[in-house]
């Protein structure tokens, strides 16, 4: 008898089965004493259990795995205050649609052990913050409620389920009946003809129309067909944030990114619009433009219908598969002799003059231009930055350059500082032959700075870029922009590179502008973990947002 064939011994064996049944390969966790038997059915399992410092790394890593690869990461903690470190996961995959499951630990619930220590209820905890939660109380029900789990975090939009396995359930003997249910492999339904059509008649129709690609087309078969569909119909397009590099951005057609909310170049050709075809986005992302009624006409192409909301009421929605949707009308919709893109390519040719001005400036601390700069002239093509939350992920969204999609890891949704670091080590353990460069502030690099220990001990390959202004850099900024006094922002950090050396890391610091190229250059080819402190003038965010946009796009 084999053991797929054996009866479980106990309740978290059975759990166990049915996420190796679900194709698990990795679990990221801190356990405690209330996961124990699920920990030991783990020990006997091929799932690879990664043991975090964090709880908070670990569902960042696991949603990031569900991001990168489309499949359910899953992350565990143990009750009480390991389930409350998920919270902030839950809300980055939910928020971010990345496919994530939880699995929290409970005192048993058939009898008391000790009293209300450290119970909380965490399945009402998680409620708003997941598709699906849920406490086992039967161990029976462990299949059907993992199957449950699986489908709801996998299905459009996909987000973050929570199971909670309670001590004294994980170690009830299952019914020698119970099974274990197959993975569904039902498809995405295709959107109507009949709304396909009407959006193709829309588009020919239009004068000046304009593609935005979101984050729910960052993935590569909807690359493939955007691909198709620019080049057949000539076009221009510009992304979100989370969408960049859905089609390469060297493409002729790019306009820019927008990653400011207003007042940028690509606002203008947004402003010039008659038509967006709004490819994978959704109001969760923070909006690129807002609408108003009598304007723009807006095609809603995504997964799912479009939420009801004040600054987003598209005229039409193409509801259904993304990428079948676009192939349609790629085929379908044919140049169309009366669009006029005049005013898009004088928006391009203003943006790709104002990202290359002061790219090389030698000055020092670097300015973010340069930095970004130098990334960009270090990583291959295929290379992977993750980016933390920061002023810094402004400049990295407008200034630097994707070729493919899912090469820039930013969160523009929840937009969580401490998720930088964890992300970039997914995708360090999910591609190992990538280079893959975590680019944090020190704020949000210190806020989960204890996984350096856990990517040391992983062996992973990664260069980690702390741009340093021993300061929360976009709130001063914001603080600036309203006039208010300098106050409550400043603090001081570690000797980063002794900081790294202590965890078994390399360290390096950038002493001038000069060096940080040569220096990111030789971190990434020596392999193992390099930590790179690199110092930052910000006097740059109040130059060209606030003051050289403003001029510029006024004569634009």
């Amino acid at each position: 008898m084999t053991k797929a064939q054996a009866t479980p011994r106990n309740g978290a064996e059975l759990f166990v089965r049915a996420l190796e049944n679900e194709g698990v390969k990795y679990i990221f966790a801190v356990p405690g004493e209330e996961n124990l038997d699920l920990l030991e059915a783990l020990r006997e399992s091929d799932i690879q259990l990664i043991l975090n410092r964090h709880e908070q790394a670990a569902g960042f890593m696991a949603a990031t795995f569900g991001r990168l690869t489309g499949r359910v990461g899953v992350c565990l903690s143990t009750l009480g205050p390991g389930a409350t470190n998920l919270v902030t996961a839950a809300a980055y995959a939910q928020l971010g649609g990345m496919p994530m499951m939880m699995i929290s630990g409970q005192k048993p619930i058939k009898s008391s052990k000790q009293g209300l220590f450290q119970i909380l209820d965490v399945v009402d905890l998680m409620r708003p913050l997941t598709k699906y939660t849920r406490q086992i109380s039967n161990a029976n029900t462990i299949p059907a409620k993992v199957r449950e789990a699986f489908r709801l975090a996998s299905e459009e939009r996909p987000g973050a389920v929570h199971l909670e396995l309670p001590e004294d359930i994980a170690a009830e003997v299952p019914a020698p009946d119970t099974h274990i249910f197959a993975p569904s492999d039902a498809r995405r339904p295709s959107a109507s003809q009949k709304s396909l059509e009407i959006a193709c008649d829309m588009l020919r129709e239009a004068k000046h129309p304009l593609i935005m690609i979101g984050a729910g087309a960052n993935r590569k078969r909807v690359s493939q067909a955007l691909i198709h569909l620019v080049n057949t119909t000539n076009i221009p397009f510009f992304t979100t944030q989370m969408g960049k590099g859905v089609v390469d951005e060297r493409h002729p057609r790019y306009l820019g990114n927008a990653a400011l909310s207003a007042g940028d170049f690509v606002h203008r050709a947004i402003d010039h619009a008659d038509l967006v075809i709004n490819v994978g986005h959704d109001v969760v992302e923070k909006p690129p433009f807002f609408m108003q009624p009598g304007g723009k006409k807006v095609i809603h192409v995504n997964f799912s219908g479009a939420d009801v909301d004040p600054v987003y009421f598209p005229q039409h929605e193409v509801v259904g598969d993304i990428a079948n949707s676009v192939e349609y009308m790629a085929e379908n919709c044919g140049i169309c002799h009366n669009h006029d893109f005049t005013r898009f390519m004088e928006v391009k040719a203003s943006v790709d003059r104002h990202l290359r001005d002061k790219a090389e400036d030698e000055r020092f601390p670097v300015i973010p231009q340069r930095i970004v700069h130098d990334v960009r002239a270090v990583m291959p093509e295929d290379g992977i930055i993750a980016l933390d939350n920061g002023m810094y992920k402004l400049w990295f969204a407008r200034n630097y350059p994707a070729y493919d999609n899912n090469t820039v890891l930013l969160d523009n949704a929840l937009a969580s500082m401490g998720a930088g670091l964890p992300s970039a080590m997914m995708a360090s353990m999910l591609y190992q032959d990538l280079k893959v460069m975590a680019i944090c502030g020190d704020g949000g690099f210190m806020m989960n700075s204890q996984e350096l220990e856990t990517a040391v001990r992983l062996d992973l390959n990664l260069v980690v870029l702390i741009i340093n202004d021993s300061a929360y850099g976009m709130i001063k900024w914001k603080q600036a922009q309203e006039g208010l006094a300098d106050f409550g922002l400043d603090y001081r950090n570690p000797d980063f590179v002794k900081y790294a050396e202590s965890y078994g890391a390399t360290g390096h610091r950038v002493a001038r502008t000069e060096d940080l190229r040569l220096t990111l250059e030789r971190a990434l080819a020596a392999g193992g973990v390099h930590l790179v402190d690199v110092p930052v003038d910000y006097s740059e965010n109040r130059r060209v947002f606030d003051e050289e946009l403003a001029e510029l796009t006024r004569q634009l």
